[in-house]
């Protein structure tokens, strides 16, 4: 046991090297704000405080660059067999548009969408969708139509991760139809049924304003440029209304990647849809294009509406900063084996690198 003064003399020395290592990780102090999380307008993240109940919850986030030791975790599967056997399942003229891409982006987005930076839960690390309870969330509905689709290719390659099986699958799927090269690599576990699923209410909800959006993908760590581009994806597929309610293609080419919804967002003329279903707007000029509430929120709120103007005007500004976003979504959460043997999330919270 040490002597008080001894006692006191290692409390004074913790609490300096605490403030230090505080002050260390760029001063970026998050407070929260109309219940959401302000991790907006930083790629990196550093300290994050949060103000509940009366007292303060600190969340330490230590974000590492493309340059760390990570890599792939070793693996005997031919991920480039992998990709061939999911890019011979995209085309089916018996489905939507022709085309499983769209739905296969949805099922790597949904399975990843879930992490949160506060407690380091969710992500697509564990596979979890294809078990209760995120099998049978709504904003979930129709993705069964994906899982099953690529259950050959799970079969064809022994030692393959469903968690894998999903990203890449979305990766793929992007890129067949025309999207940028999205940096991929694996590594995900498997977990044996959904008790490690978060509750359901984390994937964003199309109803909502900028306010839910912020909410949503700031929990996950993304700033305003990386939101609208994720939320690009909607040039790819169409709703339907056994599924998320709604009905129709953002654009005229569903199946092609492009910054098609960025532009007819901005050019086209949109009203509220006269229908049954629920609130959806439709192009004035043919009626047979829609956006939904969440969609126009990118052009009424200021912030959001200045990347929708760059992107629509800049294909490949927002092919680059799409791929750059995508692969960190998919990555979220995840633990992959760094070359000293180790395992670090490129997300992990700093919390848990020091506390396990």
């Amino acid at each position: 046991m040490y002597s008080r003064p001894a006692a006191r003399l290692i409390s004074t020395f913790a609490r300096r090297t605490l403030t230090t290592q505080a002050r260390n990780n760029g001063r970026q102090q998050y407070q929260w704000s109309r219940a959401r999380w302000n991790y907006a307008r930083t790629a990196t993240t550093g300290f994050a405080a949060v103000t509940l109940s009366g007292g303060i919850a600190f969340v330490l986030h230590a974000s590492t660059a493309p340059g760390d030791n990570k890599r792939a975790t070793p693996s005997k599967v031919d991920y480039d067999q992998v990709r061939k056997s999911i890019s011979a399942l995209l085309d089916d003229n018996n489905y939507d548009d022709g085309s499983y891409g769209p739905l296969f982006v949805r099922l790597g987005w949904h399975a990843s969408g879930t992490y949160s930076h506060i407690d380091s839960t969710g992500g697509s690390n564990g596979g979890c969708m294809r078990f209760e309870p995120e099998s049978g969330w709504g904003a979930n509905k129709g993705l069964n139509l994906a899982r099953e689709r690529l259950e050959s290719v799970y079969r064809a390659h022994p030692g393959l991760t469903y968690a894998d099986l999903y990203t890449l699958a979305a990766v793929v799927a992007i890129e067949e139809m025309g999207g940028p090269t999205i940096k991929w690599r694996p590594g995900r576990d498997d977990h044996k049924d959904g008790k490690k699923s978060p509750a359901d209410g984390r994937l964003p909800d199309a109803a909502q304003g900028a306010q839910h959006i912020r909410d949503i993908f700031y929990r996950m760590g993304f700033n305003d440029q990386e939101i609208v581009a994720l939320i690009g994806a909607h040039s790819l597929g169409r709703c339907h209304p056994d599924r998320s309610g709604y009905e129709g293609p953002w654009t005229n080419a569903p199946t092609t990647f492009s910054n098609e919804f960025f532009r007819l967002l901005l050019e086209e003329k949109w009203q509220l849809r006269r229908w049954k279903g629920p609130k959806q707007y439709e192009d004035v000029k043919t009626k047979t294009l829609m956006m939904l509430p969440a969609d126009m929120a990118l052009i009424e709120d200021p912030e959001f509406r200045k990347y929708v103007v760059q992107y629509a005007t800049d294909g490949d500004k927002f092919a680059k900063d799409f791929a750059a976003a995508f692969e960190k979504l998919l990555e979220l959460g995840v633990e992959f084996k760094t070359t000293d043997g180790s395992r670090h999330g490129k997300n992990e919270s700093f919390w848990k690198r020091i506390f396990g």
